[in-house]
Formats: structure tokens, sequence, C-alpha cells
């Protein structure tokens, strides 16, 4: 069995017991602002170093697909 470990956490950060109702606030979150990526315009989204095609991926994803350093 493969154990997975999260290191890109801060020291000082506490990981907190993902309940369904942190999972669902996190999710909403995570929609949230990957709609207001999606309507950046491009000026904006080269200020942050993305591609209209990056911030569109990105943009499509569904809310359970977030890096692993997210889920920690």
């Amino acid at each position: 069995m493969t154990a997975i470990h999260c290191t890109n956490i801060a020291p000082t950060r506490k990981t907190r017991a993902l309940s369904p109702l942190t999972w669902l606030a996190d999710a909403i979150a995570t929609r949230r602002q990957r709609q207001h990526l999606r309507d950046l315009d491009p000026a904006a989204l080269d200020d942050i170093g993305l591609t209209y095609a990056q911030a569109r991926r990105e943009a499509t994803k569904p809310i359970w697909d977030v890096p692993a350093n997210w889920r920690c």
C-alpha cells in the first residue's frame, strides 16, 4: 500500500478533517474561483502568466479535480 504525503504544506498550517460540509464549501469556492478565472480579460491573464487556453482548461475542470496540495 502506498502512502500519500503532502510536502507543500507550511509547518505552521494545520490540516483539517475533511467533513462533507467542509468538502462542499471547498468545492463551491473552487467553482467560484474557476468562474472568475474564466472571465478574466487577456491583460489580466497576461499579468498572472496564463494564456487563454490554460485559463479555459482550468475553468472547465470538475470541482473535485484539484491539485494534491489543495487537498491537504
